[in-house]
């Protein structure tokens, strides 16, 4: 009989012993599974704040780009601007000089009269249909800058 009590009390024991392992193993792995859900978390949410860090600086980059055409734009309609006005001064300068030719040749005032007038007739004519010209292109190029 005591025997008996001894292993049962044995038993009971070492029974006693296994849950309260299992219980520590079951505990365990609770927190070990809470910790890499929590590290999972951790990285998901680093993760995130890179790629929204990464979007931002793509914005910036973006923003540059759009300032530096804006200024190549109008780099080039300033050189533009600067050019119309160089062939501009270079036609007064030319002008000037067939004027000045014109004086010079040995024909009749009655002649070079006329040729004069009907020379500086067509150059005007001309010179307002360029600068028209020109005036037009520079609109479009305008609105076409302002719509984009």
């Amino acid at each position: 009989m005591k025997m008996m009590k001894k292993k049962k009390k044995k038993k009971k024991k070492k029974q006693e012993e296994e849950e309260e392992e299992e219980k520590k193993k079951k505990k365990e792995t609770k927190t070990k599974k809470k910790k890499k859900e929590e590290e999972e978390e951790e990285d998901e949410k680093e993760k995130e704040k890179k790629e929204k860090e990464k979007k931002e600086k793509e914005k910036e980059k973006e923003k540059e780009k759009e300032k530096e055409k804006k200024k190549k734009k109008e780099k080039e309609k300033e050189k533009e601007k600067e050019k119309e006005e160089e062939d501009e001064e270079e036609e007064e300068e030319e002008e000037k000089k067939k004027k000045e030719k014109e004086k010079k040749k040995t024909k009749t005032d009655k002649e070079k009269k006329t040729k004069k007038k009907k020379k500086k007739k067509k150059k005007k004519k001309k010179k307002e249909k360029e600068k028209k010209k020109r005036r037009r292109k520079r609109r479009s190029k305008k609105e076409k800058f302002l719509i984009e």
